[in-house]
């Protein structure tokens, strides 16, 4: 179901894509929906520190509700073990390290895509990282199970090349592994055709949700989520909330964590009421 190669690919600006707070009704139409979305930047803000980005009690609730109505998976670039903890809900599917790693209700766990060959690669270039990037002031390098993230949000300006430069040499001498972007941060993850789109398409078909009266909607701040919003083009709904630095395939926009949120209740209550 993912794009077919020689489909064109729609993308635009943010500011072009129209609300989805404002099209609400004609995202849902009589479909049930099956929601996929990020963690960070979608149901917290973007913080300095990963570890400072702390789930509402709000947002948790909102987050059970909807759960008990249809499915919901959180698709992240975090180790799924971590996102889990701070989510803290047993009736959602996560998806770790872009994908790699799924888990969800009855003692579903899974790590398709076959990333854990690329293991030893990630624990060399991790120590080679942290010895290179030592000596710049503000650098962050954080292991995840499946990938390495190298933050530079609180690195000058002046260095930010200078730590670049250090990720490719890294990755050169590493062909198991290759090079993602995000915000303020620099990935290195297994050299597969694996991505948080085709964890999507994994998820829909374990729990057999590939049906024409479901919909699948994916909600995404960052880069990385170009990939779902890329394959659900056409099939499904894919929203983008904020602006990267990128165009994007999404269909729609929300402008923040705010926002996401009340679209989230509106589903919510949407199905609740076509059940009354």
């Amino acid at each position: 179901m993912i794009n077919q190669p020689n489909t064109q690919l729609q993308k635009r600006n943010a500011e072009e894509l129209p609300s989805a707070l404002a099209e609400f009704d004609m995202i849902l139409a009589s479909k049930k929906p099956a929601v996929f979305l990020d963690y960070d930047g979608c149901l917290t803000p973007i913080v300095k520190e990963p570890d400072m980005a702390i789930l509402s009690p709000q947002t948790r609730e909102v987050l059970r509700d909807l759960a008990n109505v249809c499915p919901v998976a959180i698709v992240s670039g975090r180790d799924r073990q971590n996102v889990q903890k701070l989510v803290q809900l047993d009736n959602l599917y996560f998806a770790g390290s872009h994908g790699f790693d799924i888990s969800g209700p009855d003692k579903l766990h899974t790590e398709p895509g076959g990333a854990a060959a690329a293991l030893p690669a990630l624990d060399n270039a991790e120590l080679a990282l942290k010895n290179k990037l030592q000596a710049i002031a503000g650098t962050l390098v954080e292991r995840k199970r499946y990938a390495i993230a190298v933050h530079y949000r609180n690195v000058a300006d002046a260095q930010v090349n200078e730590v670049e430069t250090i990720v490719d040499t890294v990755l050169s001498d590493h062909p198991q592994l290759k090079k993602g972007l995000g915000k303020k941060v620099f990935e290195l993850k297994p050299n597969l055709d694996w991505h948080k789109g085709k964890a999507v398409f994994w998820l829909l078909d374990e729990l057999h949700l590939n049906k024409p009266d479901i919909v699948p909607i994916y909600i995404g701040d960052d880069i990385t989520d170009e990939d779902a919003f890329a394959a659900l083009q056409g099939i499904g709904v894919g929203i983008l909330v904020g602006a990267h630095d990128e165009k994007s395939a999404a269909g729609y926009s929300l402008k923040g964590v705010a926002e996401v949120q009340i679209f989230l209740q509106k589903l919510t209550e949407t199905i609740k009421q076509r059940h009354a």
